[in-house]
């Protein structure tokens, strides 16, 4: 039994990070101190002060433990990436854990390449972004080509190279064919210094240059040349537009700010480089209520910027905690000076005045959705009552689907809706361990055997501890249980709840010849059910989302066994780089596109190795 009292006694009077646990030992909040014997403490005493959210957290923690740092700074580090691991359910979380991606100019390069990449790193490139989708990304990327003919190959082209004949993007207008030779080095620099003008903001300066070469080609009477160029100024206009509002700066900018109602938040982020607005993202932060806007927007910095791949020079925010240890944080990662400024007037302040603008907009949309898909949500959930015959609406349904080829990579998963709505940190995956080849019904059996088997230690444990609440898991049950297939998956649920001597109602999803979810299987009888209604929507969704889930799962798996399997014919790669290429690139498609210069920004990947791994993939024909 874990002794509160003593425990608090010892804690240390130094920086550090704590982790509160609940009786299953899952870590469920991480936090940072500049002493930890005085915040920990806090937790415990009684405290009018604390918010709601903090008073049933700390019903919850069965224990906690710390990490002592040499300095508040590590201790921001540590807390930082303990809860991008943990994943703390008190924690404020963002719902997405984006990697904005970046344009990339290869200036390392003798005849540079325009590429989309997703890290920063120090290789001569020269970077813009981030962008807030690689959508953006690649549509900014089409204008680019279509205006300025530059080589899209992965060819390491050497000044006075000729490889021989130009491709067909030469034919097309599309390249200069440098590895033909026919183009030198200074005449390619002029067209790379005009795609770095164009992604700096100076726009104005290609349009006007384009509309008198389309003047002169009209009379001229070259009309098809005429009409290329048109295309050109049209596409540059689209970029442009999508950039109109501008912040009356020239450097990287980035502008939060927050609308609070009595229970969640939507934080909204604008980016703007150059002196233009180039995107926006917003993130619904849910019970914050009783949170000051300082922590809401410190806790929303660290996750955030602990994530994206670029910094901007200058953050601004309406109030923030712990200014100057984030500000040292943030400029450590950038490698060079962060500012946080808080305006109190003038443009800046105008800027942070529209971000909470939008902010107040994207939560009253937020809600008036929430409210309209729970109403949705609520007719489905008692259709499928009445047509099931059901006593009770099934506010929580659990899904199960098998992925496989062939019987290789055999996985299980399972997918949770509650009230209607996915609940995606209830989701699992399992590998399938006792089954050999491809035989559904006992993979299935496996699986929803250790569910419950899970489910039912963890309910004695709770029990033992004589606890008012369950934190497991496994240890709720669902009110209906959902089998991607028909009779023989129903009957293999039945089977294993039999075992476990636990009533909960089993149906069948069926589909038809074209793979559309037709109807339900339950009591060994198929209810055809009207393709038009809530019921076979919201089964539709729950069956699409099992198979996706599944079907992710295990490509994951496969990818994994053939990757390592590639890479152990790759000359100079051993057990350690195969580790380090996995963790960076996670595909072969990702590495077989990489080139050298984002090889080489792996950990242990010198230039011989990077060679041998670009070389080994122009003659690989899998």
């Amino acid at each position: 039994m874990f002794d509160f009292q003593q425990q608090l006694k010892i804690l240390p009077d130094k920086p550090g990070v704590y982790l509160m646990k609940n009786s299953l030992g899952e870590v469920i909040y991480v936090g940072k101190a500049k002493i930890l014997k005085n915040r920990v403490r806090q937790y415990f005493q009684e405290s009018k002060n604390h918010s709601e959210k903090v008073r049933t957290m700390v019903k919850h923690i069965s224990e906690f433990e710390y990490i002592v740092t040499d300095s508040e700074m590590e201790a921001l580090v540590l807390e930082c990436n303990l809860i991008k691991k943990y994943r703390p359910r008190y924690n404020i979380l963002l719902k997405d854990d984006k990697i904005y991606p970046l344009i990339k100019i290869t200036l390392n390069e003798d005849f540079p390449r325009i590429i989309c990449a997703r890290n920063k790193v120090k290789d001569g490139a020269k970077y813009f972004g981030p962008y807030i989708s690689t959508g953006v990304v690649y549509e900014t990327m089409e204008v680019i080509k279509k205006i300025f003919p530059i080589r899209d190959c992965r060819l390491n082209i050497k000044t006075g190279d000729v490889e021989g004949r130009p491709c067909l993007n030469y034919h097309i207008g599309l390249c200069r064919a440098p590895c033909a030779g026919h183009i030198s080095k200074e005449e390619y620099g002029k067209i790379i210094s005009g795609v770095i003008e164009f992604l700096s903001g100076k726009n104005k300066d290609i349009i006007r240059k384009l509309k008198e070469d389309m003047d002169i080609s009209s009379q001229n009477m070259e009309f098809e040349k005429a009409a290329e160029l048109r295309d050109k100024i049209f596409a540059l206009e689209k970029i442009i537009e999508k950039q109109k509002i501008t912040t009356g700066s020239f450097e990287d900018e980035d502008f939060i700010n927050i609308y609070s109602d009595e229970k969640d938040t939507c934080i909204q982020v604008f980016f703007s480089r150059t002196g233009k607005i180039i995107g926006r993202e917003h993130f619904i932060v849910e019970d914050t209520q009783d949170l000051p806007k300082g922590e809401v927007i410190a806790n929303f910095i660290k996750e955030f910027y602990g994530g994206t791949a670029y910094i901007a020079k200058t953050i601004y925010v309406p109030e923030i905690y712990d200014v100057q240890l984030l500000e040292d944080w943030l400029s450590i990662k950038r490698n060079s000076k962060v500012y946080i400024k808080m305006p109190q007037k003038g443009d800046k302040k105008a800027v942070l005045d529209l971000v909470k603008k939008n902010a107040k907009t994207t939560l009253k949309n937020f809600k008036l959705k929430f409210i309209q898909d729970k109403k949705m949500y609520k007719r489905s959930l008692e259709e499928l009552r009445e047509v099931l015959n059901l006593d009770d609406i099934p506010h929580r349904i659990e899904a199960y689907d098998i992925s496989n080829i062939q019987g290789v990579d055999s996985v299980g998963t399972m997918v949770v809706f509650e009230n209607g709505r996915a609940k995606h940190n209830d989701y699992r995956r399992f590998k399938i361990n006792t089954v050999k080849g491809a035989n559904d019904y006992k993979s299935m059996k496996e699986i929803l055997t250790r569910r419950f088997q899970n489910g039912m230690e963890e309910i004695k444990r709770i029990k033992e501890k004589k606890l008012e609440f369950s934190a497991g898991k496994f240890s709720v049950f669902p009110d209906l249980i959902l089998m991607d297939g028909g009779k023989g998956q129903v009957n293999v649920a039945l089977e294993v709840l039999e075992e476990f001597n636990v009533d909960i109602p089993v149906c069948g999803m069926v589909k038809d010849d074209r793979h559309r979810t037709r109807g339900l299987i339950y009591e060994n009888k198929e209810l055809l059910v009207n393709k038009n209604s809530n019921v076979i929507k919201l089964i539709t969704r729950i069956q699409d989302e099992a198979h996706r889930f599944a079907v992710t799962y295990h490509r994951s798996l496969r990818n994994k066994r053939v990757l390592h399997s590639i890479l152990e014919d790759i000359p100079n790669v051993g057990a350690k780089r195969k580790k380090e290429l996995l963790k960076k690139f996670v595909s072969i498609e990702n590495i077989k596109k990489a080139s050298i210069e984002e090889l080489r920004s792996t950990p242990s990947i010198d230039m011989r190795t990077a060679e041998s791994i670009v070389s080994y993939f122009k003659g690989y024909k899998g």
